[in-house]
């Protein structure tokens, strides 16, 4: 099966062959091929999170922090085994290297969980702001704090 990695490196190695020019960047691109496929699977992740907060909150009208926190684990669930099979490649083998990797991706993700419910609490309950415009600005919050958690904690070079 090929990965979402060797996808972006055929298509980009079509752009460097057809356009010559382009060349130029594709230092670039290897510098930051690792963030550019964060970036993809991050997108499904925000789409996951905020369908599911929707589907909670919107129709079924369920508490806006239930809501989020249920959204949280299907986010996080596609999260983690998207990053650590098509994004974050270097990961030591065995059980206990996966459930360690499990378990600080978790705390990782729990803390953002925590600093998305207070935003959300803050500007939605107290402040009655609207629901879906403040989960999108806190899931940009979150997903950037993510990633730099995963780099540094998870997924980190030995």
């Amino acid at each position: 099966m090929l990965k979402p990695a060797d996808m972006l490196d055929r298509l980009f190695e079509r752009i460097f062959t057809r356009h010559p020019k382009s060349r130029r960047v594709e230092p670039l691109y290897h510098k930051y091929k690792e963030l550019m496929l964060y970036g993809i699977f991050g997108l499904g992740t925000f789409i996951i999170s905020l369908f599911t907060y929707w589907l909670f909150t919107e129709p079924f009208h369920w508490n806006i922090l239930i809501g989020n926190a249920l959204s949280w684990i299907f986010a996080t669930a596609f999260a983690f085994i998207t990053n650590r099979r098509f994004v974050f490649y270097n990961h030591a083998p065995g059980v206990f290297a996966f459930f360690y990797q499990l378990g600080t991706f978790c705390v990782g993700r729990v803390l953002t969980l925590g600093i998305e419910e207070i935003m959300l609490g803050v500007f939605i309950g107290l402040i009655h702001l609207p629901n879906m415009p403040v989960k999108i600005v806190a899931q940009v919050v979150v997903v950037s704090l993510n990633y730099v958690f995963s780099k540094i904690f998870v997924f980190r070079k030995e």
